[in-house]
């Protein structure tokens, strides 16, 4: 897109997520991830009313007495969100392009981190690290990332989600909030490596698809391109065995993605191009609180 039209995409995006951010996820951002990071300080003996969970039970057999640990809250988190960039992102049928949704959900992610004080960057990838930028405060820092996101061009057009996140858990030293935001069209196992970078960060998963990623229209022959792959091909819509067929591939891949991300203990959410993000984020933030 030339130059005029991304300027008013990026600012259309900065109000529109300057305001979610200020009058409806202020609050619920901060209660889902301040606190979240913690830092040892020091055990001390166990007091009435403390949380039995905090006893030092090494200290305490040491002891022979109950001493619990104390933390401090870490007064600034670093907040990450791992874009896929990949071909498949250029997709709208229905709705907006999975591209725009998801430069406004990070946006809206990016808006709530600085007004609670946190650092945002963020890791383009397709089936390589296409962009890395670290993490900063400032608006200026936010709007460099939209403008990439709306503009960004990939060298590849696959996806390979295990490597983003092997990247990210290296390169990643301190503890982060990460938001990994994806289609999750990808036919290989990111179980392992999502597990590890879980083990080490705060992990956390928004999947945005078309719903025509989910189910074929009633057309009669279409040709069907791969925005991945390359690959063309033509299909008969108008048979109900070929739609099935698709209906449960597409079944099957979520079931899938969600008992990898579950059995990874990951929080996520799902929303489609033609639906209201602004719901599926206060579901993924009270999600968390409430655990």
């Amino acid at each position: 897109m030339d130059a005029n039209e991304l300027l008013k995409k990026v600012r259309k995006i900065e109000i529109k997520s300057r305001g979610l951010s200020q009058n409806i996820f202020a609050g619920e951002y901060h209660s889902a991830f301040k606190g979240r990071g913690m830092m040892f300080s020091e055990v001390r003996e166990y007091q009435y009313g403390d949380d039995i969970r905090d006893i030092d039970w090494n200290v305490t057999a040491r002891h022979n007495h109950p001493y619990i640990k104390v933390y401090e809250e870490e007064r600034e988190l670093t907040v990450m969100l791992l874009v896929d960039v990949s071909g498949s992102r250029e997709f709208g049928a229905v709705g907006v392009e999975k591209r725009e949704m998801i430069a406004e959900i990070a946006a809206t992610l990016a808006f709530s981190a600085i007004q609670n004080n946190d650092k945002i960057g963020a890791l383009f990838f397709s089936d390589k690290v296409e962009k890395f930028i670290p993490p900063k405060k400032g608006k200026k820092h936010i709007l460099f990332i939209i403008r990439e996101l709306l503009d960004f061009n990939p060298e590849s057009r696959g996806t390979d989600i295990a490597m983003a996140l092997r990247y990210f858990t290296d390169a990643m030293r301190k503890r982060s909030t990460m938001f990994l935001i994806s289609d999750f069209i990808d036919a290989d196992d990111y179980r392992q490596a999502l597990s590890l970078a879980r083990n080490k960060h705060d992990v956390m998963a928004i999947q945005v698809y078309d719903k025509r990623d989910s189910q074929l229209p009633d057309v009669g022959l279409m040709r069907v391109h791969d925005l991945e792959s390359g690959a063309t091909r033509w299909i008969d819509t108008s048979s109900s065995r070929v739609r099935q067929a698709y209906n449960r591939w597409w079944y099957d891949r979520q079931q899938a993605m969600g008992d990898t991300l579950r059995s990874s203990r990951v929080n996520f959410v799902s929303v489609a191009t033609d639906e209201d993000y602004v719901k599926a984020l206060r579901g993924l933030f009270k999600n968390r609180t409430q655990k």
